[in-house]
């Protein structure tokens, strides 16, 4: 780590040490020393591992031209880094890909190491998608980071650019955010910025990368959704915004500790920097990221080698970004541009057919009621594929129960669509209005045979109590889009009792009605300062518990 933060960082000598780590096996990251007019044999072998690392890399892989297996930084002279760029770019259009340049080094002697991102679409997207949940404490500037990102336009120093990511009216007239607000970034190939409303009006046909915003709500007593929004959403990132000026409160240790529980990788935006120094901010937040229970590495993102070397080193390394904007003067918005762009999916093409292949499931999040349409859903498709016309299950409803539905209309984006695959978000529009519907319900295809539980049983681990927790203990649980109180019927210790830093096997009970909830699932669970992680490891359904 420490030699490619140095080889990549101007203010060092990146002679003394031209070393990367060795190529990894997996992934999407290649290394090439040249590609120097490859025969016909060799081009295809090339074109085949280059379609092997779009594949790991969910549409997206990057090529460091110069650079020997070892990672040794061996470098190329200006007429061979030419022709090897030239060659990549006949390997990516076999694939129907395009290939960037992210960033040229001089190593020595006149010899360059390049990086280059290739993209291509998956046959069967319009775009690669990256979901981004943004975070952060009340008045840290959230949703008007987010309305300057989306609009493509700066902030009047009045919050201007907020509005229209504001859902009620009682959010605009006290500038809180207390809903979900879903935004959308655009790029083309060539990394240019495609806004909101290019998108609107049928610019999304040239976007090959889209980044959807969750604007999230900062506040303490709206917790609780934005818990449930990083649970059920599954952001592939998490965008944790701090000002510059209130700098690390409480509420941003909780989103801090929320997504490591969670293991949502995480960047970090300071804004406010137009109003004063930020250096003391900086150095909280490092201290925040460094604690024993974070173990994060900061790196406070100066230049485009800095996006470009935090971004490789994001998942590997626990690197966390660290960006200093000003949604006023607009310092500070170029990188974080650019990392946004680079941003890597978060699911694997190989992973993401392999979902494809099962029964569909997927989760409620929203309901509405659209005139002349009826009730429309939305939420994340777990698994599966779902297309326009499909009759599917949708439940569990308060008898434990599931009824048939069918799926009138799909839309994506903002725009109709034929189908949803696995790791996509979507509205679906259902043709029965007479089914009560509530957030925390699925919908599943019938060869499921879905049952219901109100008891189960998950391996906990209790992060902070300040006594102890014991059999009828309450609490609010989250597995995915569900949020419901439980009481904790039975702990399998040695006094039936719990600590803080405790790990039992738990059993729990829904309090008010039977939920669908796999085994395997991710629980998260708290209770005033109470807090706690776990994993589902046995489930009861409703005749079986009877």
């Amino acid at each position: 780590m420490e030699s490619l933060l140095s080889f990549f960082d101007p203010t060092e000598d990146c002679l003394n040490d031209n070393q990367l780590p060795p190529e990894p096996q997996l992934g999407n990251i290649e290394y090439k020393l040249k590609l120097l007019n490859p025969s016909r044999t060799r081009f295809q072998h090339l074109v085949t591992q280059l379609k092997w690392r779009l594949r790991e890399g969910g549409g997206e892989a990057i090529y460091e031209i110069g650079v020997e297996d070892s990672g040794l930084l061996a470098g190329l002279p200006s007429h061979e880094m030419d022709t090897s760029l030239k060659t990549l770019s006949q390997m990516a259009a076999e694939l129907g890909a395009t290939t960037t340049v992210l960033r040229e080094r001089e190593v020595s002697c006149g010899r360059k190491v390049t990086e280059v991102l290739v993209r291509k679409i998956p046959a069967d997207q319009h775009t690669i998608e990256v979901r981004v949940a943004v975070m952060g404490s009340a008045d840290s500037g959230k949703s008007t980071l987010v309305g300057v990102l989306t609009q493509g336009e700066l902030d009047n120093g009045r919050g201007r650019a907020r509005l229209n990511t504001f859902r009620h009216l009682h959010e605009v007239q006290s500038g809180r955010t207390s809903s979900i607000s879903h935004e959308i970034l655009g790029f083309d190939s060539e990394g240019k910025v495609i806004n909101s409303s290019d998108l609107v009006n049928g610019e999304d046909m040239h976007c090959t990368k889209l980044i959807s915003l969750l604007d999230l709500a900062g506040h303490r007593k709206y917790l609780r959704t934005t818990v449930c929004a990083v649970s059920g959403y599954r952001p592939h990132h998490a965008m944790l915004v701090v000002s510059g000026q209130a700098g690390v409160v409480g509420m941003t240790r909780e989103h801090v500790a929320i997504t490591s529980a969670l293991e949502v990788p995480m960047f970090v935006v300071v804004t406010k920097t137009d109003l004063g120094s930020e250096s003391t901010t900086l150095d909280h937040v490092k201290q925040l990221l460094t604690s024993p229970g974070c173990r994060k590495v900061p790196m406070v993102i100066k230049n485009e080698d800095d996006v470009m070397t935090a971004n490789s080193n994001q998942l590997r390394e626990n690197v966390v970004p660290i960006f200093c904007v000003s949604n006023v003067t607009g310092e500070g918005l170029d990188l974080l541009i650019r990392f946004l762009y680079v941003l890597p999916p978060g699911v694997s093409n190989k992973e993401k057919e392999r979902l494809d292949q099962e029964p569909c499931e997927f989760q409620i999040d929203e309901i509405f009621r659209v005139a002349d349409v009826g009730t429309v859903v939305g939420g994340l498709l777990t698994k599966g594929v779902i297309t326009e016309g499909s009759e599917v299950l949708v439940g569990p409803h308060n008898d434990g129960t599931f009824r048939q539905v069918k799926i009138q209309s799909v839309h994506r984006n903002k725009a109709p669509c034929r189908l949803v695959h696995s790791s996509q978000s979507a509205s679906l529009a259902l043709d029965s209005s007479e089914v009560a519907l509530r957030p925390g319900m699925v919908i599943v295809s019938p060869s499921e045979k879905p049952e219901a539980c109100l008891f189960f049983q998950a391996t906990i681990c209790l992060l902070h109590h300040s006594t102890s927790i014991q059999p009828g203990f309450q609490t609010t649980v989250h597995i995915g889009n569900i949020r419901q109180t439980a009481v904790i019927e039975g702990i399998m210790t040695f006094d039936h009792r719990m600590y803080t830093n405790d790990s039992a096997p738990v059993l729990f009970r829904f309090v008010r009605h039977p939920e669908f909830i796999r085994i395997g699932a991710r629980l998260l669970f708290r209770e005033g300062f109470t807090k706690g992680i776990g994993k589902i490891t046995q489930v009861f359904p409703l005749d079986q518990a009877a």
